[in-house]
């Protein structure tokens, strides 16, 4: 039975959640659109660039999640998945993880964006193990903090191995699927690297090291021949 490990964002979405949730809080009134904005632009212009700060990132992102209860918390996400993830949700996508599913292969989706935002778009895909950013809850309630390590480039690699440790699992026979250069600490680990329609940087190291690249939500850039 193969582990295949699956990024989140511009990988089986064919967007970013955690963007996406930032505008829709905005468009909800619930931030300072103008503010947020700019902000969610900046941070996700630094993660596309490989500069991105992850504690000053969450320091932002995490913050409405503790200016509202869990039950508002809940309403608010309900239809954020209706307007903003049911419509990025790909049949190509849905295709990928059920074609594993049927190999009866073990499935993990392991992404930066937090678990709030997340578990909802994991149960969608039917995909039961999930490793995400952790936001603090104290009282039931989130502070606005990050718990742990942030599952993000190293922290990636880091989250997986103690999961691999308590899940009596290793890496001899595994899968991982990404679109982004960040992911390359664990890519580099894997058996079967599998670029999905790859960032810049991504794209030219999959060349280098002749790993097969999957478009699912774009098309294959020409080759000019």
């Amino acid at each position: 039975m193969a582990l295949v490990l699956f990024d989140l964002d511009n990988t089986l979405l064919a967007g970013d959640s955690d963007y996406l949730w930032g505008e829709f809080l905005g468009e909800q009134g619930l931030v300072d659109p103008d503010y947020y904005a700019a902000e969610n632009e900046r941070f996700y212009r630094e993660y596309k660039e490989g500069k991105l700060d992850i504690f000053e990132f969450l320091a932002f992102s995490l913050k409405p999640l503790s200016e509202r209860s869990m039950e508002e918390l809940q309403e608010l996400h309900r239809r954020f998945m209706e307007e903003k993830i049911q419509p990025i949700i790909t049949k190509d996508a849905k295709m990928l993880v059920d074609m594993h599913r049927g190999r009866g292969d073990e499935l993990l989706i392991i992404t930066a964006t937090n678990a709030f935002v997340t578990a909802p778009i994991a149960a969608a895909f039917g995909v039961q193990n999930l490793l995400a950013t952790e936001p603090e809850i104290v009282n039931g309630r989130y502070t606005g903090r990050v718990s742990g390590t942030p599952c993000f480039r190293e922290g990636k690699v880091e989250r997986l191995q103690a999961w691999l440790k308590d899940h009596n699992h290793n890496l001899g026979n595994s899968w991982f699927y990404s679109d982004s250069h960040n992911d390359l600490p664990l890519l580099e680990k894997v058996t079967h690297p599998i670029p999905v329609d790859p960032d810049e940087e991504l794209s030219r190291v999959a060349e280098e090291k002749g790993w097969p690249v999957l478009y699912l939500h774009k098309h294959a850039p020409s080759t000019g021949k």
